[in-house]
C-alpha cells in the first residue's frame, strides 16, 4: 500500500510582539515563509507553537487566521490536545468546521500525576474519531503516558480516523519499525518528530514523513524525498550537512530556534517567548546562526 501521508509537515511557531501580544501579521508571514520553503503540510498550535502558553481565546483566533490564510495551499494539522475529552472533541469539531485536514493530539495528561490509562486514551481517541477528521497521534515524552505498540496497533485498527502516528519517544526507530510491522496498512502515516534529530534512522525504519520545526524544512524535505525515492546516499549526504544545526536546535534551543532564525531573516519582528520561557542566551543564538548561515536556508533571507 502506498502511504498517503509523506514529506515534511513542520510546526509553525507562534510569533509574539515584544510586549507579549500575538503578532497576527507575523503569523501570516510565518505561514507564507513555510509554504515558500516547500513544506507538504503545516501543523499549528503544537508544543513548538508554545500551545501551553496560549489562551483558549487566542487558540480560536490563531486557528481561524491560519486556516483562512493558508487557504488550502497545503494541508493544515491543528493540535487539539487536552486532558478533558469533551474539550478535545470540541476542538476537533472546531478545526474540522474551519477546514483543517488533520488534528493532532497527545494522550490525556495533566502534569506528572494525571495520566490517562490505556483504556482512557483509547476512549478519548475514539471520541475524537467520531468527529470524522483524520487524527495524528503524538507519542512524545512530554505526556509521560506509556503507549506500547500493541495498544497503538489496536487503536489504529479499531478507530477508523486514527491514521497518522508521530513517534518521538526514545528509540523512535525501533518503535516505528515495530508499529509498521504489526499495524500494516492501518498505519497510514508513520512520522517522526524531535526536529529530525533521528530522521535517518526513522526513515530506515519505515517512516514516510517528519514533523520538524519551521527552521529549515527546505533543507530537510529533500532528505525525506531522496530517501523515499531510493536515493539513499543523497539522503545520507543531505542529513550529514544539516545535522550540526539540527543537533544545536534539538539540544540547546528547542522551539526558540525557528523564531530566532525567522527574526534574523526578517520573517518576524520579534522572537519573544512568554514567561516562564527564558530567551535564548546570546552565545547560544550566535552559534545557531553560525551553523545555519553556511547552509543558506530560505529562512535567513526570506524577509530581506
Amino acid at each position: 500500500m502506498t502511504k498517503p501521508y509523506t514529506g515534511i509537515w513542520p510546526v509553525a511557531p507562534t510569533p509574539f510582539n515584544p510586549d507579549g501580544t500575538l503578532d497576527l501579521e507575523g503569523m501570516k508571514r510565518v505561514l507564507d515563509c513555510m509554504i515558500d520553503q516547500g513544506v507538504d503540510g503545516i501543523c499549528i498550535l503544537a508544543n513548538f507553537s508554545e500551545q501551553f502558553l496560549i489562551s483558549d481565546a487566542e487558540r480560536e483566533t490563531l486557528t481561524r487566521l491560519c486556516l483562512e490564510h493558508v487557504a488550502g495551499r497545503v494541508p493544515v494539522i491543528v493540535t487539539i490536545s487536552h486532558y478533558a475529552t469533551p474539550i478535545v472533541v470540541e476542538r476537533a469539531q472546531f478545526a474540522k468546521d474551519l477546514g483543517a485536514s488533520i488534528v493532532m493530539m497527545m494522550p490525556p495528561y495533566h502534569g506528572a500525576l494525571l495520566k490517562g490509562t490505556a483504556e482512557q486514551t483509547f476512549e478519548q481517541f475514539r471520541a475524537v474519531g467520531e468527529v470524522g477528521i483524520p487524527i495524528m497521534l503524538q507519542d512524545a515524552p512530554l505526556s509521560g503516558v506509556d503507549l506500547p505498540v500493541p495498544l497503538l496497533v489496536q487503536m489504529a485498527q479499531e478507530i477508523e480516523m486514527l491514521k497518522l502516528f508521530k513517534i518521538e519517544c526514545p528509540q523512535a526507530a525501533m518503535k516505528l519499525r515495530a508499529l509498521i510491522e504489526q499495524g500494516g496498512d492501518a498505519i497510514e502515516g508513520p512520522f517522526d518528530g524531535e526536529e529530525a534529530i533521528t530522521l535517518l534512522a526513522d526513515l530506515d525504519a519505515g517512516c514516510t514523513g517528519t514533523m520538524t520545526s519551521a527552521m529549515i524544512p527546505d533543507l530537510i524535505g529533500p532528505i525525506v524525498r531522496d530517501f523515499l525515492a531510493g536515493n539513499r546516499q543523497a539522503a545520507i549526504d543531505g542529513y550529514a550537512r544539516v545535522l550540526p544545526a539540527v543537533n544545536h536546535e534539538n539540544r540547546q534551543c528547542g522551539f526558540r530556534s525557528a523564531k530566532a532564525a525567522m527574526m534574523e531573516g526578517g520573517v518576524i519582528k520579534s522572537d519573544f517567548c512568554r514567561h516562564p520561557i527564558a530567551p535564548l542566551h546570546p552565545a547560544t543564538r550566535a552559534m545557531l546562526m553560525e551553523l545555519l548561515t553556511p547552509l543558506d536556508p530560505l529562512v535567513l533571507k526570506w524577509g530581506k
